[in-house]
């Protein structure tokens, strides 16, 4: 009975053994470490010529760079829609107004606790800048602004440029753009039949109107929808 125990021991230990063997000691190559079994002495190999990884095809260099020929292009490479600049702006309100405010004149609220002024869309150098600058800047950074390639998708990027452009025509439209058979509608009268705010139509210059501090017409916080969580809701609350 010993022997029989013994060896039914031994070949466990063999079996543990050579499994050991196996997970450990496998045939295999790691990155960046050499090798004897190739003729270059690297254990990586190079990448196949003329190849592209999934995902990584950008054919349209102009969509993916806002960029021709080393210059910033002055088209849109998608088709504008009222969807596109409803997406613009939800996307601008999102990543922009920090420092840029709701209306686009550089006074953002953080700008207002003392960070860098920020650019203002209604100069004339950048009401005359080509659509792409938009899309590059948010692409690669400018200045004091960091890039925002990560966090907004090149289609996004250029709902966001065709919504700053929207912006800069609210502001210095003339009364030839008005389309033949209709009429311009005077601001003040407009905001005061839909019961906005004194001077909620005023020119913006230095200060911004309530709607780009608060976020409301009212001027009233934020409150998120009844959708949000509760408790997002409170916390949001709190901060105000």
């Amino acid at each position: 009975m010993r022997s029989i125990s013994a060896m039914g021991v031994a070949a466990t230990m063999l079996l543990v053994a050579g499994c050991r063997q196996d997970m450990h000691n496998q045939p295999k190559f790691i990155p960046q470490r050499g090798t004897s079994f190739f003729a270059d002495g690297r254990s990586v190999r190079p990448q196949v010529e003329n190849t592209v990884a999934r995902g990584q095809l950008h054919e349209d260099t102009y969509f993916y760079t806002g960029m021709v020929n080393g210059k910033e292009g002055d088209g849109l490479p998608i088709e504008l829609t009222a969807a596109v600049l409803e997406r613009g702006q939800e996307r601008y309100n999102i990543y922009c107004t920090p420092c840029h405010s709701r209306v686009g004149n550089g006074n953002g609220m953080i700008v207002q606790r003392g960070y860098k002024p920020a650019g203002n869309f209604h100069t004339d150098r950048l009401r005359q800048a080509p659509l792409g600058h938009f899309f590059s800047v948010m692409t690669n950074g400018y200045g004091a602004m960091p890039d925002y390639s990560a966090q907004i998708t090149p289609v996004d990027r250029w709902a966001i440029a065709a919504y700053i452009r929207a912006l800069q025509l609210s502001q210095d439209a003339k009364a030839s753009d008005v389309p033949a058979g209709q009429h311009p509608i005077d601001l003040h009268e407009l905001a005061k039949e839909q019961g906005l705010p004194p001077g909620f139509a005023d020119d913006w210059g230095n200060e911004l109107p309530a709607t780009a501090v608060k976020g409301s017409p009212n001027g009233k916080s934020f409150v998120l929808p009844p959708s949000a969580t509760p408790g997002m809701v409170t916390a949001v609350q709190n901060q105000k």
